[in-house]
């Protein structure tokens, strides 16, 4: 009976018929740390023979290049030897949680203080620095909500607004289709100083007080 090989849990094999070789993922960040490139002799020997095959054009050659010499130059004892030899490598890289178990690359997901993952104890300011930057994205998306509202809202009072010198519906142009006179929407959409976007109509900058001229 096979004895486990520790820490191959997560890994992918890039093995091929000519060399071993192995890619190790952290169960948290995804990050991937490869092996060292090792030959494959065996494979080597079957490229040798299929070189040959090419030459002579017989049997010898057919037999080299089956799906079974093929499996067989890349699986068995030379294969598991590599996979135990790139383990070895690779681990001082990981650690393993005490708490749930999984293999975490030391270098972004471990908590060296606590000697466990960062999942199951937080470093308290990286939470900090998170939970900050939550909160700014989201009082950017309600103050730009807030500011939409407003936007639609004017807009809306634009299009049923009617001309201050005929009367007739403006449908919130800048200019009354019926007499020309100019309308409230042609006031500069942003201010001149700050470059701060302004509500249609205003006459003074919300965000510096600069007095809006119109476009």
């Amino acid at each position: 009976m096979s004895t486990p090989i520790e820490f191959t849990g997560n890994y992918q094999d890039l093995s091929t018929e000519n060399g071993f070789q192995f890619k190790f993922i952290c169960e948290r960040c995804q990050n991937g740390y490869m092996s060292s490139y090792q030959q494959n002799r065996l494979g080597l020997a079957s490229g040798l023979m299929r070189s040959a095959s090419n030459f002579t054009g017989g049997m010898f050659g057919r037999g080299a290049d089956s799906a079974y010499d093929i499996q067989q130059a890349i699986g068995g004892k030379q294969h598991d030897g590599a996979l135990k030899r790139a383990v070895e490598e690779i681990r001082p890289l990981f650690k393993q949680c005490r708490h749930c178990g999984d293999w975490r690359c030391e270098q972004v997901c471990w908590n060296t203080s606590a000697n466990m993952c960062k999942d199951c104890a937080p470093i308290a300011e990286e939470v900090e620095t998170r939970v900050r930057a939550q909160f700014v994205e989201t009082q950017v998306q309600n103050d730009t909500f807030l500011e939409e509202n407003v936007r639609m809202s004017a807009k809306g009072k634009e299009v049923n607004a009617n001309c201050t010198s005929c009367g007739a519906e403006t449908l919130g142009k800048k200019f009354c289709p019926e007499c020309g006179t100019r309308t409230a929407t042609a006031v500069a959409a942003f201010c001149g100083e700050c470059g701060a976007k302004s509500t249609p109509g205003s006459k003074f900058c919300a965000e510096c007080g600069a007095k809006l001229t119109a476009s």
